[in-house]
């Protein structure tokens, strides 16, 4: 019994096993994280199924794209919501609402931190925009909502700067899977953008007007009806 006691005389106790294992003191940080990284896929899936539909290149589906869209944007919003209130339960970093809500007060990880605000606040808020568009106006309102984009761009970047998992190979292989095709996506749309439509050049180029019908030069006999452009000939009145 002795021998078999020696080998096991490092290992924690049960007690302390426990301790080590217990989630509870890093609830409210796991909770964070999870909700960080269902924002990061929602939202990459959000700005894909978006520029799908701008890029046209599903022809067909801009109903059943509309109805995804809008359905992984809000779920972006409440996985961002839940991120960044998660932490102000964490016992290790005990921030306030300001550091999660206001850009570079936050004195953990500063920059990172505040593209993730900048990010978040830009997707909620463009977001959300889609209900006020009647207000807004409708051509306003797609200009707003390219810089969703960007707002995306902002929280990839702070996930990537400041994740706990980024330098994970799973992290990596599970963000890159919705991020390459949604980049894909934004350099389709940007070089269309770029050349003008759909069409290119061609697309730029004004149509040329219509020829005018051509006068004729001969005299009608008899009084004439105008109509527009040609004058169309009377018959003689009966006798």
């Amino acid at each position: 019994m002795k021998l078999l006691g020696v080998p096991y005389a490092g290992l924690p106790r049960a007690t302390e096993a426990r301790a080590m294992t217990d989630p509870t003191p890093h609830l409210f940080w796991i909770t964070s994280r999870a909700a960080g990284f269902a924002a990061l896929v929602l939202a990459s899936l959000a700005v894909s199924a978006g520029l799908l539909m701008s890029t046209k290149l599903l022809k067909g589906k801009t109903s059943e794209l509309r109805a995804a869209h809008d359905t992984l944007a809000l779920s972006t919003i409440v996985a961002i919501a839940v991120h960044g209130l998660a932490l102000l339960g964490d016992q290790f970093l005990h921030p306030s609402i300001a550091d999660i809500a206001i850009p570079f007060v936050s004195s953990y990880k500063t920059f990172w931190t505040s593209l993730g605000i900048v990010g978040g606040w830009g997707l909620a808020l463009l977001g959300l925009s889609y209900y006020a568009r009647r207000w807004v106006g409708a051509v306003r309102w797609r200009k707003l909502h390219r810089f969703t984009a960007l707002a995306w761009l902002a929280g990839l970047a702070h996930a990537l700067g400041e994740g706990t998992d980024a330098g994970q190979l799973w992290f990596l292989a599970m963000v890159a899977a919705v991020v390459i095709p949604a980049l894909a996506l934004l350099a389709t749309r940007l070089a269309r953008s770029g050349s003008g439509a759909p069409g290119g050049a061609a697309a730029r180029a004004p149509a040329r007007p219509a020829p005018r019908p051509q006068m004729s030069m001969n005299r009608p006999s008899g009084p004439t009806l105008t109509t527009g452009v040609v004058p169309i000939a009377a018959s003689p009145p009966q006798h």
